[in-house]
């Protein structure tokens, strides 16, 4: 038989696999990219907006400190006090006025984010710093003026103070609106207007970028721009989820939006402690990533090659490797269900013997053939060796049970008890005619329940009122079968170690169906049964060694004996458990597989 190599063809093979594998890695290498530069960007936007935000909160302390430092100010008191006496002289009034502008200048010029800080009167009276002393009621028309004193509101966001352009140059600002000798805004007759130039806020704003056209904007309390930015940039789906972001407990945070033309945009966002400001940047996604995205599309046309070239190596090896190893395949799960014939049927022909594969194929046939052969002589020794080891175990019963009974009939005849006599006789007569027929290991459970009850009835004349039994049926069980003598077995230990240390013996039988399985239970009040022996009687391994159990003469034979021929029959649908109580008494119950057969051989109970 020639064998041609398959060598050159499988290095052929690797190197494709080889090759696929890279794609593979490439594709899963760019998600990890992807994923790792999306974690960069989002963690690298919050930080920066984290250093923006405290840039914010101190240009924001700068001015509340120059607001305190008017407000509780003892020039400022006594400006109020002097400017609203009426008997004051004008002269006086005006040099009260340039003092307090004075005071506003030194204060302004304390703090360098601070461009003007003014004070105006509800009577037209204006004062700024560089001794401006003016009175224009055009003020009182104007609309954040009016603003404050209905509604309290502080900040103004970006815009051109007509009133204030001599250190402004006409440029826009930011200013806080405060009273002057009151803390409520109603009552207030002066209201103190501190300017911060934009630029400020602005210029440090716009060395952030989340992209190229994206823009970080900077929101008041009610979500609209305190800078010289279009709200409506950011879009109405950016704009609705800023509203509900303003309205949870989160600091900071990253969404991922659906833009109006379908692509997804990113929303950065960290909210400003000290006045309820909020940092909000969008940038489009696609832009984030277009650099990778290129490298994605040459990935995925690299990755399409190498796939076409594989596909073609495996449609070139199928004839050689892949198409009888797959015909192997099927056939040894044939031979997994036992169905050697269709196993052989699906393998190749001896005559397409020629590599290495079919050789392994031709053998596996072989040993198909040998496999059957050793399987059948298998299953022959086991049922005989299985029959024998059941028939020794139920013959190691019936012994043990007549010379406890003969015994008992002897003491009755010896007390002169003929009617008593006459029962056992009867009871033990239809025991043997029940326990004799050994053609047939399992019986119906009515049948077994008809043995044990004659069995219990014998129990009741040799001890009398020192023995409480009974025996109680739940549900319909006639239809059942149950492999012989498992219960009496049980119940004579049950009965003769109850005995052992107390002058009576009560023991209970329930038997009941309950989720397709049978259970047996048999509670007695005897000393319980040791730990190791439970272990043992648990223990598949140790409980499934029959040599040793036909040979033993310890107490528990009967409950080992009955383990051994459940396991042996049920295998693993056979379950135990066995309870001992707190103080005595142990609980044994036995589960079986609920099953029924209407073609039981029946046993002549006349």
């Amino acid at each position: 038989m020639t064998i041609r190599p398959l060598k050159s063809r499988l290095i052929a093979f690797i190197v494709v696999l080889f090759v696929l594998c890279f794609g593979t890695l490439s594709f899963l290498l760019f998600k990890e990219s992807r994923t790792v530069i999306r974690s960069y960007i989002e963690s690298s936007a919050l930080e920066k907006m984290e250093e923006y935000g405290s840039y914010v909160d101190m240009v924001q302390m700068q001015i509340y400190d120059v607001a305190s430092l008017v407000f509780n100010s003892d020039t400022a008191k006594n400006w109020d006090n002097a400017i609203s006496d009426p008997n004051l002289p004008e002269g006086e009034t005006m040099l009260v006025n340039l003092g307090m502008s004075r005071f506003l200048t030194q204060a302004t010029n304390s703090y360098t984010s601070i461009s003007d800080v003014s004070i105006y009167r509800r009577n037209g009276l204006r004062i700024g710093s560089e001794n401006q002393v003016t009175t224009d009621p055009l003020f009182l028309q104007e609309s954040w003026y009016k603003s404050f004193f209905i509604s309290g509101n502080h900040w103004l966001p970006a815009h051109t103070d007509q009133h204030e352009n001599i250190r402004d140059h006409g440029n826009p600002v930011i200013s806080l609106l405060m009273p002057i000798g009151t803390f409520h805004y109603a009552t207030a007759q002066n209201v103190m207007k501190i300017n911060v130039n934009e630029s400020y806020f602005l210029e440090p704003l716009n060395r952030i970028h989340l992209a190229e056209s994206s823009t970080i904007f900077l929101l008041g309390e009610q979500g609209s721009p305190i800078l010289s930015q279009q709200a409506n940039q950011l879009g109405a789906e950016a704009l609705a989820e800023i509203d509900q972001i303003r309205n949870n407990s989160l600091k900071s945070g990253v969404v991922y939006l659906n833009n109006d033309e379908g692509q997804r945009d990113i929303l950065v966002y960290k909210k400003l402690g000290r006045t309820g400001w909020m940092l909000a940047g969008l940038a489009p996604e696609k832009e984030l990533y277009s650099s990778l995205h290129k490298l994605q599309s040459t990935i995925l046309v690299v990755t399409i090659v190498l796939i076409l070239v594989s596909l073609f190596a495996a449609a070139w090896l199928s004839y050689g490797v892949t198409k009888p190893l797959t015909r192997l395949v099927l056939a040894m799960r044939q031979v997994q269900r036992g169905a050697f014939d269709q196993a052989e049927s699906l393998l190749p022909p001896d005559k397409n013997v020629k590599s290495e594969v079919s050789y392994v194929i031709s053998t596996f046939r072989y040993m198909i053939s040998r496999l059957r052969q050793h399987i059948q002589n298998e299953f022959e020794l086991k049922l005989l060796r299985q029959q024998a080891e059941y028939k020794a175990l139920l013959m190691q019963i019936n012994p043990h049970f007549m010379f406890n009974t003969l015994e008992l009939v002897s003491s009755l005849a010896m007390q002169r008890r003929t009617d008593d006599t006459v029962q056992v006789i009867e009871d033990l007569g239809k025991m043997m005619r029940f326990s004799m027929n050994t053609s047939d290991d399992r019986v119906q459970l009515a049948e077994e329940l008809a043995y044990i009850r004659h069995y219990i009835s014998i129990l009741q004349t040799r001890f009398g009122h020192k023995l409480d039994i009974t025996l109680t049926q739940e549900g319909r069980l006639n239809s059942l079968v149950i492999i012989k003598f498992i219960l009496q077995p049980l119940i004579e230990n049950a009965v003769k170690y109850s005995f052992q240390h107390q002058t009576t013996a009560e023991v209970h039988i329930r038997i009941s169906k309950r989720n397709n399985h049978l259970h047996f239970n048999i509670s007695d009040n005897g000393p319980g049964i040791p730990a190791e022996i439970i272990q043992k009687i648990h223990d598949p391994v140790e409980a499934s060694q029959l040599e040793p159990l036909l040979r033993s003469q310890s107490w528990h034979i009967g409950l080992g004996n009955v383990v051994a021929r459940c396991r042996l029959h049920y295998g693993s649908l056979f379950n135990i458990q066995i309870e001992n109580g707190e103080h005595n008494g142990t609980s044994i119950e036995l589960i079986l597989p609920a099953q029924e057969e209407y073609d039981v051989q029946r046993i002549d109970r006349r």
